[in-house]
């Protein structure tokens, strides 16, 4: 049972390791991504990419849970920061946008991740698309310097969802604006999700409810908070029967969320506004 912040953060360090070594098939065919049938199906979560301009096969491990990149409003000469960025998915998306004029950092905890990242990069030949190792609560990255922060289905895998959106909001330049994807809750989980290891790693266990996610974006100082995209989750039987499980209750939900804010022209309780 997984029981401290640190804990959680080296499961999911060990995991997406793990799943870096894999390709998107493989990870697709397996219950959990590695290890064979165990409790999670990243395909549950995934969305195709194919047709979105700047999509790289080889960057794309089936792991996200939304299309960030296709609601953030990016535009030509952005510099776009990515959370958890993986092997680049996101990154090459958004950098067919900025095109060369642009800026794209990825960030990703996981050194298997990095790498195989930086390979992508280097084998498109992108001079403007850069990775980084380091946690999304501390990003490596100068305040205000950020046009667009995206990501997927990454920040339900931290324990500090606020320290995430209080680095989101530094980053960002006044009037900047973020665009995640990820998973939260409706209701409630039966305790067996919430405290599975398996199910953290695979973003269920680690989600809050809807109205509490939003609540800490708005405390953070962000403004005209937006859910762009709402997708309703379905756990296939093979993975509700290892909790002895036919159906979620009714009162509760698995949900993909594309949440959509922006970082005010000047900082709260200035005095500027």
């Amino acid at each position: 049972m997984i029981t401290t912040e640190t804990d959680i953060k080296q499961l999911v360090k060990d995991k997406y390791s793990e799943i870096a070594e894999q390709s998107k098939e493989a990870n697709a065919a397996s219950c959990c991504g590695v290890g064979g049938c165990a409790t999670v199906d990243y395909a549950v979560f995934a969305e195709e990419y194919k047709d979105l301009k700047g999509y790289n096969p080889e960057a794309d491990l089936g792991l996200g849970c939304g299309l960030p990149t296709e609601f953030a409003q990016i535009k030509e000469g952005d510099t776009v920061v990515d959370l958890g960025s993986g092997a680049g998915n996101d990154c090459f998306v958004a950098r067919a946008i900025v095109g060369e004029k642009g800026k794209i950092i990825g960030v990703d905890m996981t050194e298997t991740m990095i790498e195989k990242a930086r390979v992508n990069a280097e084998k498109l030949g992108f001079n403007n698309v850069e990775f980084r190792l380091g946690d999304i609560e501390r990003l490596p990255i100068t305040a205000n310097v950020v046009d667009v922060v995206v990501s997927n289905c990454v920040v339900n895998l931290v324990p500090n969802k606020k320290a995430v959106m209080q680095e989101v909001y530094r980053v960002l330049k006044p009037n900047g604006h973020f665009s995640i994807s990820d998973v939260v809750l409706r209701g409630n989980l039966p305790n067996a999700l919430k405290n599975d290891a398996e199910m953290y790693a695979g973003c269920v266990a680690g989600a809050i409810q809807l109205e509490e996610y939003l609540q800490i974006i708005s405390q953070v100082g962000f403004s005209n908070i937006t859910v762009q995209k709402d997708r309703k989750i379905t756990l296939p039987q093979e993975i509700l029967s290892n909790y002895n499980l036919q159906e979620l209750p009714a009162d509760s939900g698995i949900y993909s969320v594309t949440v959509y804010a922006e970082k005010t022209a000047c900082e709260p309780n200035s005095g500027c506004c």
